[in-house]
């Protein structure tokens, strides 16, 4: 969906300043709105929370560019997160890393693989419950994920609603993209959905208003069920809602731009995004309090 210059290289040791700096740099380039947030981590968490973007960043790269090896790198994680030897690739490298300090939930990984596959076999979505699937599937276990990393007070409770938010971006990241996703035939949306709405036409500059704000109700809902949950997260907490908040922001943008009206990605501005983050942080301390 966001793309970046590919990463894929060599094999290197998770623990290398290397990879370490790669990580920085990753989260620092490409994914600019989760960049700000992280600033509100706790130190001693912020390179741990790097080392595992780059994990799900490098593989989703590796397969939207169509990388030869991005099939068996992605097996050698679903190898790993099924307990066997796997091969001693970078992301298995600095999973093995991670996880010796914390409780990753390998189910998710596994779950992130298929969504990974999905999109090597470019799947399409037919319904609403196939779109949720996969957002679950390549972002709501980076949620998950994120969360255990991050430490819960209710595991239990905390993460599904971490899958919750990281759906809600993934939605977001769907609208934002419609017209990139498109041009590289691919839609993201349920064909049910795009049917319902007037077909193919639906998707163009000003005719999806409609199918926009259907899809808007659809992940404000996803962002409901999700951001209640920051408050079960042990650290990062605010960096967490401020995430949530700016990234819900892209939303409010699509519709100030008329619901799709223009061509192109909406993009909030970096004052806009810091103030909303901030209210986003304010709200989570009231939310930790009650």
């Amino acid at each position: 969906m966001e793309h970046a210059s590919g990463h894929g290289g060599g094999v290197l040791s998770a623990g290398t300043d290397t990879t370490l700096a790669e990580a920085r740099r990753t989260t620092q380039q490409v994914a600019r709105t989760f960049s700000l947030a992280c600033r509100l981590l706790p130190a001693a968490l912020r390179d741990d929370v790097y080392l595992l973007y780059l994990v799900f960043r490098t593989l989703d790269d590796l397969v939207d560019d169509g990388r030869s090896d991005a099939g068996a790198r992605v097996a050698a994680v679903e190898t790993w997160a099924r307990g066997a030897a796997a091969a001693p690739t970078r992301e298995v490298e600095i999973l093995r890393d991670l996880s010796a300090r914390h409780d990753l939930p390998r189910d998710a990984m596994l779950e992130f693989c298929a969504g990974m596959r999905s999109d090597l076999e470019a799947e399409v979505y037919s319904t609403e419950d196939d779109v949720d699937r996969y957002c679950y599937r390549v972002a709501g276990t980076v949620g998950v994920t994120m969360a255990a990393l991050l430490g819960t007070t209710d595991r239990a409770a905390a993460l599904p609603a971490a899958g919750a938010l990281g759906m809600a971006m993934q939605r977001t990241n769907i609208l934002r993209d419609i017209d990139e996703d498109r041009a590289r035939g691919r839609v993201y949306l349920a064909e049910a959905s795009v049917a319902r709405f007037g077909g193919r036409a639906a998707l163009e500059p000003g005719n999806r208003g409609a199918l926009m704000r259907d899809q808007i109700a659809r992940a404000d809902a996803l962002y409901e069920q999700g951001i209640p949950g920051v408050a079960l997260l042990r650290n990062g907490r605010r960096a967490v809602a401020a995430a949530a908040a700016m990234y819900r922001e892209i939303l409010r943008q699509i519709e100030r731009e008329g619901h799709g009206a223009q061509p192109g990605r909406a993009v909030v501005p970096l004052r806009r995004k810091l103030v909303v983050g901030a209210r986003g942080v304010a709200r989570s301390r009231r939310t930790a309090l009650t």
